[in-house]
């Protein structure tokens, strides 16, 4: 199995990633704890690597106001994904973690450094800027609905190997840009815009499960892949879907066809992943699980 490649910020030698696995249930001692990043910014994913002198029945890893579940590697050693949400501000934070029964097994710090986003200014339908009334129970609903999503991961890891970009087509939309619509400053971009024509085929950037596939109101039609230990992929603007709510995907299998549908100014893929309810940038999970 293909393991974390070396990247930027590497204070451990990257590891393998082992099937997912139940380790043996034994009392442990103090353990050792690394991050890894491609850069230590908002928006960024970063692996935790835990290595425990005993075995241990589970981890999970406190950092960053958020909880994230760690997956076993081998007798010993354990790993963890974290999101920096875009909201993070700089500063110098503790990455704890514990044991199943709540212990704190070791901790290290990581410090996060500003990032200047840039601002993309576009226009499109006044409809998706100030929605209509008719419009905004809806909106409230799907809102709501994702935020259901997020929370709701499945326990155990689902993703395999490395991930892979959806589309041939090079990102051109900055992941966290400032977005001003018609003139009126919204919410930062929440993902990487691909610039594919209308129709192209879409491939899961990874294996998990199909939680979403319908029509939202910005997004137009949306697949969210649900890929285990709170990682998500969501894919918008879709044409078509090819696969249904429930569904079990691999990487690489094509889920849909790029689109023009939704809060738009022409066709294209946009992909956003979710780390333990933090936005982060696709091209940072393509860089760090590769």
């Amino acid at each position: 199995m293909k393991g974390l490649t070396r990247f930027t910020a590497l204070l451990v030698m990257p590891i393998t990633l082992g099937a997912p696995a139940a380790a043996r249930p034994q009392t442990t001692g103090a353990g050792e704890v690394a991050v890894r990043a491609r850069a230590f910014q908002p928006g960024e994913l970063v692996a935790v690597t835990a290595v425990v002198p005993n075995a241990v029945e589970g981890l999970r890893v406190r950092a960053l106001g958020h909880t994230s579940p760690a997956f076993w590697v081998d007798e010993h050693r354990w790993e963890a994904l974290v999101g920096i949400d875009l909201s993070v501000a700089p500063g110098k934070y503790t990455v704890s973690v514990e044991g199943a029964d709540g212990r704190r097994l070791g901790q290290t710090t990581m410090t996060v450094t500003s990032k200047a986003f840039p601002t993309r200014r576009l226009t499109v339908d006044p409809a998706f800027v100030d929605p209509p009334p008719a419009a905004l129970e809806r909106i409230e609903r799907e809102n709501n609905d994702l935020a259901a999503v997020w929370k709701n991961a499945a326990s155990e890891r689902l993703w395999s190997d490395a991930f892979v970009a959806p589309v041939a087509e090079q990102a051109t939309s900055s992941f966290g840009a400032r977005s001003v619509f018609n003139g009126q400053a919204r919410t930062p971009h929440s993902g990487a815009d691909f610039p594919s024509p209308a129709g192209t085929p879409i491939h899961a950037p990874n294996s998990g499960r199909v939680v979403l596939a319908h029509e939202l109101y910005f997004t137009g039609n949306t697949i969210v892949i649900d890929h285990g230990l709170g990682l998500f992929s969501l894919l918008a603007h879709l044409s078509s879907f090819a696969v249904h709510e429930g569904d079990q995907v691999e990487a690489g299998q094509i889920v849909g066809a790029v689109g023009a549908t939704g809060r738009v100014t022409g066709p294209h893929l946009h992909w956003a992943v979710r780390a333990n309810d933090a936005r982060v940038d696709p091209l940072s999970v393509l860089s760090l699980i590769h």
